[in-house]
């Protein structure tokens, strides 16, 4: 009963409050915006680490070229809202690939002030999972996105 009074008096409130749209830009800007200076880095200064590091690994150096995609690419067009999802998964494979060759001893380790290592790997990871499977949302150039909701 308190939760229908609450309702009909702040009606503005909750529809603020009750945003999935809302919330999938606020999980969209920051996960793209925080991704894009790495691939900018890398495309200013160079990627041939990634692919040496490849090939340490016994993968095939012609790889080190989808880093521009998947942290160029990728963030821009989730950022927009176009092609989420092929977006979002392919930044979930760039950060299992960074994970994989170049954090993977540090998986089960812990900071000296007892945060868990790959705590910033993990979130990129989790967020483009979440961006993935919420999709663009109404606040985006999609017109699917805006279709849907």
């Amino acid at each position: 009963m308190a939760k229908r009074f609450a309702r009909k008096r702040y009606p503005l409130l909750e529809r603020f409050v009750d945003n999935g749209d809302l919330g999938r830009l606020l999980l969209r800007v920051p996960l793209a915006l925080l991704i894009l200076p790495h691939g900018i880095h890398k495309l200013l200064y160079g990627y041939g680490f990634v692919e040496a590091t490849l090939i340490k690994a016994r993968l095939p150096g012609y790889l080190s070229h989808g880093i521009l995609i998947g942290e160029i690419v990728a963030p821009l067009l989730i950022l927009l809202g176009i092609y989420i999802r092929p977006a979002a998964l392919l930044q979930v494979v760039v950060m299992v690939m960074a994970i994989y060759l170049v954090h993977s001893r540090d998986i089960f380790s812990f900071t000296e002030q007892g945060g868990y290592a790959l705590e910033l790997q993990m979130l990129y990871l989790t967020g483009s999972l979440a961006v993935f499977f919420l999709g663009a949302g109404r606040f985006s150039l999609s017109k699917e996105g805006r279709k849907r909701y």
